[in-house]
Parts: structure tokens; C-alpha cells; sequence
């Protein structure tokens, strides 16, 4: 070799153990991670290290904040109203968007039919690791969503993805993140090194190459999307699909949102078809048929939509420790609420079992169901029914008062529409409402009011 000639510097192979639990690194093996105490969940990975003296990126400088331009943002409608509400307003370009459920949800229906909703008027790749293209081609028959700019990829191969999706397209799914593997990396697929360079590799041709890709992802036993916790971080939109594969509604709800709202929720309905938008919603969640004891009614917001629920209540004689138990509602809340009813009203609840439920199947973050939840346990205590044409809304404080709750306005109209003709409420309305409204400051007055 010539004295001058430059030696070329080969890029060397980087050795560590990582946590397959969460994400912990070490440069040795241990049989315990210190970091979450999962035994036997280091495995090696090999990654190859960057060439000496390569830069990654073009050469960047800081400017002031008043000299760059605002983005503007292009949306898209997916075809589902219910989805584009949770997004925001519909589908940015070039956004990442992971969504994840229990198996069996209708992840994998619900994103076929809206790339194939996508494809009449966008040229879309739908990329499957767990099915052939005859499974999914019988399926998008099924649900309707044949369409000739709707192309099909079976591969699990990161690097054969990325060239498929050079050749020219506007939008993607992968199905699923924790299937695909990068020759870059030795682990297996769906570990954490695995799903962190995928997620990495995506969002990169995403931004570059002004792509909307969907991403599925399944769930561990706790609920949470499987993986390193930096994969929700890296991803622009985070979705849960929530429901029982028995019953045939799911929700749709959005945990972070770079372009939008999280607390907006979508509905859908399984049908033979596949999932749809769920119609008529505000009659999804409250049963009118016969009014029996220890049901009440209420109104709850989910983001700008307004939703009757039904709240229901047993009390039964205990049988040793009192039991209070709640599906839909804060537990903790309910504990409160029963302590307030034995001081403030003497009531013995420490010798009785309660149970709350929510019809429908969904989950109350927001306080105004207090009211309809006290109203339900006195209902089922004293065996008596609440009028069927009678809404409960207020939060109901600790001392023993009924405080007002925002868009009180807006859940009186729902009610209305609804076809209820009374509410017992913690103030006036501001407008003139449609039903008759009953003042309730504090819950000595509601019980005898009941």
C-alpha cells in the first residue's frame, strides 16, 4: 500500500443485550434486568456501527423561529366519518399513524376497508406479513373494498418494503409492525430493537416521501401496545380499538394526536359487511324498554359529541366484607361517593354489596355522571324506578353539594332529542331548554325530589 493511500475503515459490529421487556441495554449478559426485573429477557443483537466519519443527514443550522413558515397541513377523508373525527378532520399526508386492539377487534377490517375507501382516488399499498394475498383479496371482496389502485403486498422484509413503496404511493398499511424484520439488525422479529427500527425506517420514508402509512400493532397482556414505550412516541397518531368480539360495537379512541384532539372517540358497528361507521349513536347506549329499579340516565361528552348513557346499579345484602365493584365507571370515584351517601345521609351501604355498570360497554373519564350514579343506588336501595323520561347530570363534590359541568346547554339538547322531558341539573341552563329543568344544589334535594 502506498504510503499516501488512505486505509478505507470498515465499519465495525456493535455487540450488546437487550431487555425484550423494556428495551433496557447492557454490554453484558445478566440473567435479571436491572431496569423492569424480567428474568431471562436479555438476548444479543448484533448492529453494525456507522462508518467512521460518515455523516447521517444533511448539515443543518438553527434559525430564528419568526423566519420559518407555517405548515400547511393536507387532509384527506378515509371514508369513515367516525375514524376521520378521531383524526381530527380526516387523514394527514405524510402522517404515521399506529393502531393497536385486542386480537380479534377488527383491526386488520377496519384499515383493509379504508385503504380500499383510500384507493378510488389515491394509489395505496396494503402490506400483509401474517396472510397471503388470497386471504386478504377474499376479505376486501367481502367488505367491499375491490378497487384497482389498491395493490397488495405479502412480505415481511423491511428493505423489499421500502423499495415497493418508491415506486409511487400516497398512502399504506402495514400489517403488523411486530411480523417485519430488518436485515440490519440479528434479533428476531418482533423484538425491541426490531419493532424500534422499523418504526424508525417507516416514519423516515414517511416524511420524505409525503406517505400516510397506518401501522398495526398488537398488545400485551397489561393493554399497552408491545414493544419499547419509544414507539408510541416516535409514531405521529396513537389508536386503541376497544370492544368485545362478541359484541358488535367497537370504539375508537385516540391516546396521542400531533394533528388533532384526543378526546374524541369513534363508533363503529360490526356488520357482514365489516366494520362501518356506526349510525344513530345517541341510541346506541340506553335501553327504553321497561324503566326498572337502579337505572338512571345521564348525559357524558366525548370530546364535541354528547351521549346518553345508562347507569346501572345493584345493591344486595353483604355477606361479610362489603363489595364495590363498577365496569365502566371510576372505582375509586364510586368508594367516594358511597362514604358521602353514610355521612351526609346516613345510609348503612357498609352493609351492602354495590355494583356499577354502564350499558354499552364504554368508560367514563368525566364527573357529571355523579349524579346519575347516586341516583341509580338509591334507585336500587329503596327498590324503587326513576322516571324513564328523566336525566341526571352534575358532579357531586365531597361536602355534599351538585357542581355545574361544561356544556350543560348541549347535553340538555341531546336530551331532548333523545326524547326526555325532565333533568335534574346543578344550575339553569343559559338558553332556554327543552325539557324541565329541576335545580339541584346539593343531594339532600335530589332525594327528595326522588
Amino acid at each position: 500500500m502506498a504510503e499516501g493511500q488512505k486505509r478505507l475503515k470498515v465499519a465495525k459490529v456493535r455487540v450488546f443485550y437487550e431487555c425484550q421487556h423494556c428495551g433496557f441495554t447492557s454490554l453484558r449478559w445478566m440473567g435479571k434486568c436491572t431496569n423492569c426485573g424480567a428474568w431471562d429477557s436479555l438476548l444479543e443483537v448484533k448492529e453494525r456501527a456507522e462508518k467512521a466519519g460518515e455523516k447521517i443527514g444533511k448539515e443543518r443550522h438553527a434559525i430564528a423561529i419568526t423566519d420559518i413558515l407555517e405548515d400547511d397541513l393536507i387532509r384527506f377523508s378515509t371514508g369513515e366519518t367516525e375514524l376521520d373525527r378521531v383524526l381530527g378532520g380526516g387523514l394527514v399526508a405524510g402522517t404515521l399513524v399506529l393502531i393497536g386492539g385486542a386480537p380479534g377487534v377488527g383491526k386488520s377490517t377496519l384499515l383493509l376497508k379504508i385503504a380500499g375507501n383510500i384507493s378510488g382516488q389515491k394509489r395505496v399499498l396494503y402490506v400483509s406479513a401474517e396472510e397471503s394475498a388470497g386471504q386478504i383479496r377474499m376479505r376486501a371482496e367481502r367488505i367491499g373494498a375491490l378497487r384497482p389502485n389498491l395493490m397488495l403486498l405479502s412480505e415481511i422484509n423491511l428493505e423489499a418494503i421500502k423499495d415497493e413503496l418508491a415506486v409511487g404511493y400516497e398512502a399504506a398499511v402495514i400489517d403488523s409492525i411486530q411480523t417485519l424484520y430488518s436485515g440490519d439488525l440479528t434479533a428476531a422479529p418482533g423484538s425491541v430493537s426490531q419493532v424500534r427500527e422499523i418504526t424508525f425506517e417507516l416514519m423516515r420514508v414517511a416524511k420524505e416521501r409525503n406517505i400516510s402509512i397506518f401501522i398495526i400493532g398488537h398488545i400485551t397482556k397489561e393493554g399497552s401496545i408491545a414493544g419499547p414505550r419509544v414507539l408510541e412516541h416516535m409514531v405521529d397518531t396513537v389508536l386503541y380499538f376497544e370492544g368485545d368480539s362478541s359484541d358488535e360495537l367497537r370504539i375508537l379512541r385516540a391516546f396521542k394526536n400531533r394533528f388533532g384532539s384526543t378526546s374524541e372517540i369513534g363508533i363503529f358497528e360490526m356488520t357482514e359487511g365489516g366494520l362501518k361507521s356506526a349510525g344513530n349513536v345517541g341510541e346506541r347506549f340506553f335501553n327504553r324498554r321497561e324503566n326498572k329499579a337502579g337505572s338512571a340516565a345521564t348525559v357524558v361528552m366525548e370530546g364535541t359529541r354528547p351521549l346518553v348513557l345508562e347507569v346501572q346499579a345493584l345493591v344486595s345484602d353483604a355477606f361479610g366484607n362489603p363489595r364495590r365493584s363498577s365496569m365502566g365507571f371510576d372505582s375509586t370515584r364510586l368508594t367516594m361517593l358511597l362514604a358521602l351517601l353514610e355521612k351526609k345521609l346516613e345510609l348503612p351501604f357498609n352493609r351492602y354489596d354495590v355494583f356499577i355498570n354502564l350499558a354499552g360497554g364504554i368508560r367514563v373519564n368525566e364527573t357529571a355522571a355523579d349524579l346519575a350514579v347516586i341516583a341509580a343506588i338509591l334507585s336500587s336501595f329503596k327498590n324503587r324506578p326513576i322516571g324513564e323520561k328523566t336525566l341526571f347530570i352534575g358532579e357531586v363534590s365531597l361536602i355534599g353539594d351538585i357542581r355545574d359541568v361544561p356544556n350543560l346547554d348541549v347535553r340538555l339538547s341531546e336530551g331532548a332529542n333523545q326524547g326526555f322531558e325532565r333533568a335534574v341539573v346543578p344550575r339553569k341552563p343559559m338558553s332556554k331548554a327543552a325539557l324541565k329543568c329541576f335545580v339541584a344544589e346539593e343531594v339532600a334535594k335530589v332525594i327528595d325530589w326522588m
